[in-house]
């Protein structure tokens, strides 16, 4: 039976909410909130930038690879004890990146923290399904998806102040008090339903754990140092490459021969969690593109300070929130398609408003368009899961619910590296164009030229005046070039956005009284 009915708590259902919602929400933020803290790290541990940025992607890998296991370990330990112990798990380690004193230590601790994070947002999903009645489902999802939309605009401005304040480590001990509340409430709010306590989910698969693990860490350091590492002229990366590619074809054998896999890929035999796994990918993509290109665009090019560059994006969260809320609200009585479609026709078209940025804008000017990306993604976001799960059995639900956050982190990782590699090559490509102007034979360029000269002669000598007033130059030329990249940026992502739209509907409706999910 499809769904089937929601669980019924022994107590509030918002207080259940509630307490999977604030350790969901603390990993989601911590995602972003550590990348502002990179270059204090590498000062702090005696390391390079490069070195440093090994304490995100350790984070990501681990996290990835128990993200979709997330299934199975709790069928194996019990719902509640493997959502608690992954709580812990990650509020202890938390506290050891933040006492880390050498880089190796920090990196094992970022290892532990993304084992312990892997859990907690598809498991704080299917809890939300189960343990809230159909016509009221939508609302309390729409909680889960202010979590995992707003986390990532505060993260970058809450770690920015701390880091600018206090210290980077702060950016880790923050997690310490929430995750020791949300381990309390979810000692006191969580039960586990009959299925789970009852499940048989025979030994580990080990094979598929390996697998799962390898492709995936080869597939994060390829999009992490592929555009430092010229991408395929570097034999590390075509070596990365195909182990992800020989790993990847045996873990797919693995999950769909064996009969208790790890993560069970027959789930996406449904066409509506495969065509919305897709949905959500390109989400991932759009969403965490956005979320990085903008901060750094307002602190290389406009010199805004990190605290600065996260409170002008942070309308995104303000739009986020206020969509999340009415769409919650309102999609149990209407054609969740319509939400998906429009959500990513306005993802398209705020896009396109944002590639009209220029050097001249104030801290206000994309108020609008960042306002209206976020409530387009929260309009993508909360239907677009009740489409995925509403179609699936319960005890599919949780294997459904991991495969469909996983989808969403890869796009995400996706998307950043993308969105670098085209920032990088198209500035270079718009320079080598203009500079096809910057000539003597130029009469525009000669005038600025003896001006900028000028304007310097009147501190250094002639010679020193010249060479400075070509550095002039040539920063104007670079940040010229630099924001037409940026421009190309959002009009690819826009355009992943507007094809999106038309695939919600080759999506089935679920019917009434189907268990119902929010991204």
């Amino acid at each position: 039976m499809p769904g089937g009915g929601a669980q019924k708590p022994a107590i509030n259902p918002w207080f259940v909410a509630v307490a999977v919602m604030i350790a969901t929400f603390m990993e989601v933020m911590d995602t972003s909130i550590a990348s502002v803290a990179v270059p204090y790290i590498a000062g702090s541990t005696a390391s390079t930038n490069d070195q440093a940025e090994w304490v995100l992607t350790v984070y990501l890998v681990a996290n990835a690879v128990f993200l979709p296991a997330s299934g199975w370990l709790s069928e194996k330990f019990g719902r509640k004890n493997y959502l608690i112990a992954s709580v812990g798990l990650f509020t202890a380690a938390s506290f050891l990146c933040g006492i880390a004193p050498t880089l190796p230590f920090i990196l094992v601790a970022r290892a532990l923290q993304g084992i312990g994070g892997g859990a907690l947002q598809p498991l704080a999903q299917a809890i939300l399904i189960e343990s809230f009645p159909p016509q009221k489902q939508g609302q309390a999802l729409g909680l889960y998806a202010l979590g995992v939309v707003v986390a990532p605009v505060i993260g970058p401005a809450l770690g920015g102040y701390l880091t600018d304040a206090v210290s980077w480590r702060w950016a880790f001990y923050i997690n310490v008090p929430i995750g020791l509340l949300a381990m309390f409430l979810q000692s006191r709010a969580l039960e586990d339903p009959p299925y789970i306590k009852n499940a048989k989910p025979g030994k580990l698969d080990g094979i598929g754990l390996g697998t799962l693990g390898l492709w995936v860490g080869c597939l994060q350091y390829i999009l992490d140092k592929g555009q430092e590492d010229d991408w395929f002229g570097d034999t590390k990366i075509r070596i990365a490459f195909g182990v992800m590619i020989v790993t990847f074809i045996l873990f797919v054998i693995r999950e769909f021969t064996t009969e208790k896999p790890l993560v069970n890929l027959r789930s996406l035999r449904d066409r509506n969690l495969g065509l919305s796994c897709l949905l959500i990918f390109m989400l991932g993509i759009v969403l965490y593109a956005i979320t990085t290109v903008l901060p750094v665009f307002y602190q290389t090019l406009l010199g805004y300070s990190a605290t600065k560059s996260g409170l002008v994006v942070s309308p995104r969260g303000l739009g986020a929130m206020v969509s999340a809320i009415l769409v919650g609200a309102v999609v149990a009585k209407i054609d969740p398609r319509w939400f998906v479609a429009l959500g990513f026709a306005m993802l398209g078209a705020s896009g396109m408003w944002l590639a009209g940025f220029t050097l001249d804008i104030s801290f206000w000017s994309l108020f609008l368009p960042i306002l209206v990306s976020g409530a387009a993604i929260s309009m993508c976001f909360v239907p677009l899961g009740q489409l995925a799960l509403g179609t699936l059995p319960k005890n599919e639900v949780g294997n459904g619910s991991g495969i469909f956050n996983f989808l969403r982190n890869v796009g995400g990782s996706v998307g950043i590296s993308w969105m670098n590699t085209i920032a990088q090559r198209h500035q270079q490509t718009y320079r080598f164009s203009l500079l096809h102007s910057f000539t003597p034979a130029n009469p525009l360029f000669q005038r600025e030229l003896n001006a900028y000269t000028q304007m310097m002669a009147q501190h250094v000598g002639p010679r020193l005046a010249m060479l400075r007033a070509y550095g002039l130059i040539d920063r104007g030329l670079n940040n010229q070039a630099q924001i037409a990249a940026y421009v190309d940026d959002f009009r690819y992502l826009a355009f992943v956005a507007f094809c999106c739209a038309p695939l919600a509907f080759l999506l089935k409706r679920p019917k009434p009284g189907a268990a119902q999910a929010a991204g």
